[in-house]
């Protein structure tokens, strides 16, 4: 097991839930915390904590992005007129890799990350190689031809494990997709609630 999948698992563990779904997730198995003490029952949360919670569910959840850039996605929303927990979801739905992982390119948000880095995926016919980049309404994405024959693509794109989100328009057999429009916060299949108004109150105290 790789470091980064055993910390993966961890997450899932630590958080009190199967974050992203997984069939494969140790939640599904053993739905205590880790630790020597993590079966114990735990003390009941303050208005902080839950807050706090929120927040990390939501950051771990597209790929534990760290702390700093989660807080500048923050306060890029909360500069934006509307709903600012709309607004969130709406950037982090934007990045590159978020929209790699919903056309089910690849089976984790982490291997959506990794082939943005490592130059697998074009934006408007141009290589893109940085996760955090911003996808706009009706850009095109895709794989590079050579990429395409991935094992771990292939197996992606063919499992029934995800649906493909409204906003997304994605052709299978090419490798490609196009971003439609801005989601709503229903409209992104989180397999967790998500709570972006106490992410808000965390930030705004």
């Amino acid at each position: 097991m790789t470091k980064r999948l055993s910390a993966k698992y961890k997450i899932d563990r630590r958080l009190g839930c199967n974050l992203w779904g997984r069939p494969k997730s140790p939640y599904n198995r053993r739905n205590s915390r880790p630790g020597q003490h993590g079966s114990l029952r735990q003390r009941k949360q303050s208005d902080f904590g839950i807050q706090l919670y929120a927040k990390q569910k939501m950051r771990f959840y597209y790929g534990d992005i760290t702390e700093k850039q989660f807080k500048r996605i923050y306060q890029k929303a909360s500069n934006k007129k509307g709903d600012t927990g709309q607004i969130l979801i709406e950037l982090l739905e934007r990045r590159l890799d978020a929209v790699v992982y919903r056309m089910k390119f690849v089976p984790t948000i982490f291997s959506a990350r990794q082939i943005v880095n490592h130059g697998h995926v074009k934006v408007n016919g141009n290589r893109v190689t940085i996760p955090s980049y911003t996808v706009k309404d009706g850009d095109t994405i895709e794989l590079k031809e050579q990429s395409k024959k991935i094992n771990l693509i292939l197996e992606s794109i063919s499992s029934q494990e995800r649906e493909i989100p409204e906003y997304l328009e994605v052709v299978q057999q090419e490798f490609k997709g196009r971003f439609l429009r801005a989601p709503l916060i229903h409209d992104v299949p989180y397999p967790v609630t998500m709570e972006p108004n106490l992410v808000i109150e965390y930030y705004s105290r």
